[in-house]
């Protein structure tokens, strides 16, 4: 176009700067597009000298990693108590969702999971004596994490809780986690009232008996089979899970039927039925018992674990080892429920981002649009945040596809360099809850992403 003629056609703007220029050009009547940049995380000097002496070396070790993960092969194999199968675990611990934290530093959410806790185990009568107890050194806390063990939201896990029992059938390791116990005033969400407690015992008494009849009766359940249809169908096994537990549920019922007397068989299917997010305690462990596989690779970049205890972010990287990296957890950007705003919020919690981490959830966002509705997005927005995942990526799922990017593998393998470099935090689909113990889930929100 010559230089004459560009004032006598309609202009097209690019912004590369602030976003009030693309304002103030579309309030002259222009049409102007904002290019999304943030410019690359300032580092010490010394830093990004190593980083670029060692680039080659890096980008293998993280394809070694990258190669782990894709050739997981997540199964479910048992169910059983906490105490006899997580390594570690104590009959005075408790383990948590997140990193490393102490009961001083607990937010309400997790405290209340423990005083629901400590009431489950019989080991407190009343919220008194539980907080009492709680805050005592008699019992001991853990990060789920270190135990090959993941949990929803406040992530409590105590001795007697049933768990489930995952395997990676290509690696040999294993990962641990409770049952999903459905909406409303639950543990997870920092609930601890005696109906909380109630079906809680349901699930050790009839559930998890029955579970693990119907598991054995099938010797196994694949799970990666099933998150790769799920995906197909409008999942993303994070915060939309009613088409892998439709899956779940097709596989085990006639297992369930066949191992249990009609009356427990009848009441644990309409329990499943009844809960879309039964698979949610499923998709997690299958990502723990992967993403363990790939870590110590030296010189790794690529991170296995990130998580949130509702007071602090933390993260631990392939070539690290168990050193947590930690920091500040953010609050949900979300659309809440009429009376609440964002101050009633929490602060980000649970280990469900091992699914973000695995190239799930948030990362697999374009495979279920329907979840945007949730923070007044558009089905574009879906698209979007995927796509922008590639770019802090090491590399795409060879299983998980996304249907609506023609199928294209999800994006997987976060690089933390490429974090650093790019300025684009991982995509977090998660939901948000109230900060004050026991109130509950306000409503499914994306996070304000990783930091």
């Amino acid at each position: 176009m010559a230089t004459n003629d560009l004032f006598n056609k309609d202009l097209n703007v690019i912004n590369i700067g602030l976003s009030s220029f693309k304002e103030n050009i579309e309030e002259a009547g222009a049409h102007a597009v904002q290019v999304d940049w943030k410019p690359p995380a300032e580092l010490d000097k010394k830093i990004l000298h190593i980083l670029s002496e060692n680039e080659s070396y890096i980008k293998t070790q993280n394809k070694k990693c990258l190669e782990k993960i894709l050739n997981g092969a997540p199964v479910l194999i048992d169910l059983k108590p906490a105490i006899d199968v997580i390594p570690g675990m104590k009959k005075n611990m408790i383990l948590h969702a997140g990193p490393p934290i102490t009961w001083d530093r607990m937010c309400g959410p997790m405290r209340g999971a423990i005083i629901g806790a400590l009431k489950y185990e019989g080991l407190a009568k009343s919220q008194k004596e539980a907080e009492t107890l709680a805050a005592s050194e008699k019992i001991e806390y853990s990060p789920c994490h270190e135990h090959n063990t993941v949990g929803p939201m406040a992530g409590i896990v105590s001795p007697s809780m049933p768990v489930f029992v995952l395997k990676n059938e290509t690696f040999g390791n294993y990962a641990y986690c409770t049952m999903n116990e459905g909406l409303g005033k639950v543990l997870r969400y920092g609930a601890y009232s005696d109906e909380v407690i109630e079906k809680l015992k349901w699930m050790e008494t009839v559930l998890y008996l029955a579970l693990k009849r119907a598991v054995k009766e099938l010797g196994k359940v694949d799970l990666k089979n099933i998150i790769a249809q799920a995906l197909h169908m409008g999942d993303e096994v994070h915060n939309r899970n009613r088409a892998a537990t439709s899956l779940l549920y097709r596989t085990i019922a006639p297992a369930v039927i066949k191992t249990n007397e009609k009356d427990v068989a009848i009441k644990v299917l309409e329990f499943i039925n009844g809960n879309d997010h039964f698979f949610l305690n499923l998709s997690m462990p299958a990502c723990k018992v992967t993403l363990d596989a790939a870590r110590n690779i030296e010189g790794s970049s690529v991170v296995v674990a990130m998580t949130r205890n509702g007071t602090d972010f933390g993260l631990q990287l392939s070539g690290t080892g168990n050193q947590w990296f930690v920091g500040q957890a953010p609050i949900p950007e979300a659309l809440f429920f009429p009376g609440y705003t964002k101050d009633d919020a929490n602060r980000d919690i649970g280990d469900s981002s091992i699914t973000e981490t695995n190239g799930l959830g948030g990362f697999a966002i374009a495979s279920s649009p329907a979840i945007v509705q949730f923070v007044g997005g558009a089905a574009k927005d879906a698209l979007n945040y995927s796509q922008e995942m590639y770019e802090i990526t090491t590399g795409e799922n060879n299983m998980y596809q996304i249907p609506a990017l023609n199928f294209r593998g999800t994006p997987t393998g976060i690089d933390v360099i490429k974090v650093m470099e790019k300025g684009i935090l991982p995509f977090i689909d998660t939901v948000a809850t109230h900060k004050k113990r026991g109130v509950g889930i306000l409503l499914a929100a994306e996070s304000s992403r990783a930091d």
